[in-house]
């Protein structure tokens, strides 16, 4: 996440609700037509599943209250609008609450394709599908139920999990592989990327090899795991994430995959 951000939070009325004007909502209805052919191709089943459950509006931002109505009889989550940078403590924390933070703008039409910092695009439609699900959404907040209890020196190791599955993961389907994490779900070019680039090394789902390979934030990814299975997902949120952490890091960082990133200024 950047340091700084040219976005400015929207913040609620009295009623929870978020004014967005006609050019942010034509941001949004723009977004999802672009989107949405090349989810319903390379999307795994449980993303479009929530999808339907969800049922969000196409030419309008969705409001996360009314969002929330709908998860909270699901799976009991909810999502709250944040600032679009907020510390790993108030991230995890609200994930062990079954409260996903949403930030609250939409990006501008010079990011239509590529935001770094996510925005409310990212984070209700790429998000809030898989929240329907109660294998991931127990999986999320067995994450930041172990955000609140290792120490901070950690949150490093313990974010790298939720990147290469929540935002990032890939799923086994038939014969083949579809993409089922939320920053996929979200991006015009790594979706494809991610599901056919030959270059991309695919490889199994592991927790602790997941906790030992580095990423950037700011490029396609060139390793992803793979699940075989959502359920492989219950199996990590009932086991000792810290204890993972320990062996993660008794055994240390691999070498990175990709270029370092070049400095500028």
């Amino acid at each position: 996440m950047p340091k700084d951000t040219k976005y400015v939070a929207k913040q609620p009325d009295e009623n929870g609700w978020i004014h967005y004007s006609d050019a942010e909502n034509e941001v949004w209805r723009d977004l999802v037509a672009q989107q949405q052919p090349s989810v319903e191709r390379l999307a795994a089943r449980p993303f479009l599943d929530g999808q339907k459950k969800l049922n969000l509006p196409t030419d309008r931002v969705p409001q996360c209250v009314e969002v929330s109505k709908i998860l909270m009889d699901f799976t009991g989550w909810r999502v709250e609008p944040v600032p679009a940078l907020i510390g790993f403590s108030q991230f995890f924390g609200m994930l062990a609450d079954a409260t996903f933070p949403a930030a609250s703008f939409i990006r501008d039409r010079e990011s239509f394709g590529y935001i770094e910092e996510p925005d409310v695009f990212h984070e209700i439609y790429g998000h809030t599908p898989l929240l329907t699900d109660p294998r991931f959404a127990k999986f999320s907040q067995a994450i930041g139920k172990t955000g609140t209890q290792c120490d901070k020196s950690e949150y490093s190791w313990l974010i790298r999990l939720y990147w290469f599955t929540v935002e990032f993961g890939l799923i086994r389907e038939g014969n083949g592989i579809k993409a089922l994490g939320s920053g996929l779900a979200s991006s015009p070019g790594e979706l494809d990327h991610s599901v056919n680039q030959p270059s991309v090394e695919r490889k199994p789902f592991d927790v602790v090899d997941i906790l030992r390979t580095p990423y950037r934030i700011d490029i396609n990814q060139p390793i992803y795991f793979v699940l075989d299975d959502v359920d492989q997902l219950l199996a990590v949120a009932e086991h000792d994430l810290i204890a993972d952490i320990q062996v993660a890091k008794s055994l240390g960082l691999y070498a990175p995959t990709y270029p370092s990133k070049e400095k500028t200024g």
